[in-house]
């Protein structure tokens, strides 16, 4: 039957988490060129017609993928900004090199696929903004003892040095990151100043 529509499996599946997970999985272990309909059937131990049930295109798939690293990105974030010391728990957060694999795939992945770009770029946006709230509450003024800086140029400030640290340790380089360390380390005391 001509357009018709076609039934997609529901969302709350396990199979569908399955096969999520399984994506997940070939794009850290082997890279995001990897996680083709039958190879993420075969790591879930399904049919691809399964995968595609659930999944009618890649594009859905690594959405779905992308989409669910950018809810753990965002509940990891909101758990450093409820810490005692959010600033350098977020400053924490941008050197972690635990999600680095997956970031690497990320970058690379929405290079080749514009629906991915663009579900990455609407949620580093969304991220930035909530960023710079946080940092306005927490300094507001005294964000001055740091001379040109404002909230967005701090936030982005330490996820570009956090993120050139993260990337920069994942191929073994690490020239001038205990510098760039400390000179993250000094604003922050700068800024926890008592004035």
């Amino acid at each position: 039957m001509a357009g018709a529509v076609r039934r997609i499996g529901a969302e709350t599946s396990a199979t569908r988490a399955r096969i999520v997970e399984a994506a997940v999985d070939l794009i850290r272990d082997e890279g995001y060129a990897a996680a083709s309909t039958r190879r993420v059937a075969a790591r879930a131990g399904l049919k691809p017609s399964l995968v595609h049930y659930y999944f009618p295109t890649t594009d859905d798939l690594l959405l779905e993928v992308c989409r669910q690293g950018a809810a753990d990105s965002d509940a990891m974030i909101e758990q450093a900004l409820a810490s005692d010391d959010p600033v350098r728990a977020l400053w924490g957060f941008f050197v972690d090199t635990s999600r680095t694999a997956m970031s690497l795939e990320f970058m690379a992945l929405a290079n080749h696929r514009p629906a991915v770009r663009e579900k990455m770029a609407e949620h580093s946006v969304a991220m930035r903004k909530r960023q710079v709230e946080i940092i306005e509450h927490l300094f507001g003024d005294r964000l001055k003892v740091l001379e040109g800086f404002d909230p967005a140029g701090l936030a982005l400030m330490l996820a570009g040095i956090g993120r050139c640290i993260v990337m920069e340790e994942g191929l073994g380089v690490t020239d001038g990151h205990a510098q760039a360390r400390a000179t993250v380390e000094s604003w922050l005391d700068r800024l926890e100043a008592k004035p």
